[in-house]
C-alpha cells in the first residue's frame, strides 16, 4: 500500500496572528470591534491581545506598548470598555466617527 501524506494546514489562530502582522489589517480589525452596535468588550479586548501578539512574534513591540497594552487590559477587565464604549458613542452623536488608522511614524522597538 502506498504511503499517503496528509496535507498540513495553518490553524485559524495562527493564519490570523499572521495576517495581524500587517498593519493596515490589525487596525481594520480593531476598529471593527469599535464599530461593532451591540459591542462586547471581551471582543475588543480579545482583538487588542491578538493584535499585541502579532507584534512580539515580530519583535516589534516596545515596553511601552506593553505597558500601555496593561493598563487597557486591566480597564477592559473591570469596566468592561464601558469609557471607550461611551466614547465612541458620544463621537457618533456629535456626527463623528473614531478610526483606528496606520501612524506615518515609526515605532521603537
Amino acid at each position: 500500500m502506498k504511503e499517503m501524506k496528509m496535507p498540513t494546514s495553518d490553524s485559524y489562530y495562527e493564519s490570523l496572528i499572521e495576517s495581524l502582522k500587517d498593519a493596515e489589517h490589525a487596525a481594520g480589525f480593531i476598529g471593527a470591534m469599535l464599530e461593532e452596535k451591540d459591542p462586547e468588550p471581551a471582543l475588543l479586548r480579545n482583538a487588542i491581545r491578538k493584535v499585541i501578539e502579532a507584534r512580539v512574534r515580530m519583535n516589534d513591540i516596545s515596553e511601552l506598548a506593553k505597558e500601555h497594552h496593561e493598563k487597557i487590559d486591566q480597564m477592559l477587565t473591570e469596566t468592561g470598555g464601558a469609557e471607550i464604549y461611551s466614547l465612541v458613542e458620544l463621537l457618533e452623536a456629535l456626527g463623528f466617527k473614531l478610526e483606528i488608522t496606520v501612524a506615518d511614524i515609526e515605532l521603537p522597538a
